[in-house]
């Protein structure tokens, strides 16, 4: 492994690093996007039989709020359990707008990695490409070793920019899609609360 970051030469760095930050990022929100942390079952069922029971109180919206981002929503619907139907749902709304940030959160740096890698890549190969040209004397000849150096540094980069950048895509198409699965679902479940708590439905 040494030996091949030898031979792809300094611009191999700048990959290494996209790397480094692509995987903190997958991992990071491998753990933070489980369902159960953020639309925990059974949690509207829950807070709807709260309310029924003891109404709206600072500890129960406290109680939510630190649950999950799903509780944040419905803490900040119930928050105005008292105002219009108009009201209630412009909280949400507000409430979930938040969510939604913090749940793509670090996406947008996986995205930028996923398009910057094989730009990356590129640059190693002209970089390459440049001391393959250099290795050409003037009288025609050239420097075997300057050649094979440079041809090393042009495929060894382009490869790694490569590698980094496809599960980098992958996993920023796969959080995105989550992230939006997670956004209707919480989105329905907070209508539910709406309509419960204004009597359209049981």
């Amino acid at each position: 492994m040494l030996e091949m970051i030898k031979a792809a030469g300094w611009p191999i760095y700048p990959i290494i690093l996209a790397s480094i930050v692509a995987m903190t990022i997958i991992i990071e929100r491998f753990l933070s996007l489980r369902k159960s942390l953020v639309i925990p079952d059974g949690l509207l069922a829950l807070a709807v039989q709260d309310y029924r029971k003891h109404g709206v109180n600072a500890e129960m919206l406290n109680r939510l709020s630190a649950n999950s981002p799903l509780g944040r929503v419905f803490a900040a619907g119930l928050k105005n359990v008292n105002s219009s139907r108009e009201i209630m749902k412009e909280s949400i709304e507000e409430a979930g707008r938040a969510v939604a940030h913090e749940l793509e959160r670090f996406l947008t740096t996986l995205g930028t990695v996923a398009t910057a890698a094989p730009l990356l890549g590129l640059l190693g190969t002209v970089i390459g490409m440049i001391e393959i040209f250099g290795a050409q004397s003037a009288a025609g000849g050239s420097n075997p070793a300057v050649l094979a150096h440079g041809i090393s540094v042009a495929l060894y980069n382009t490869a790694l920019g490569i590698i980094v950048a496809v599960p980098s895509l992958v996993f920023y198409r796969h959080f995105r899609g989550k992230v939006d699965a997670f956004l209707v679902e919480m989105e329905q479940q907070a209508v539910k609360l709406v309509e419960v708590v204004h009597g359209d439905r049981n």
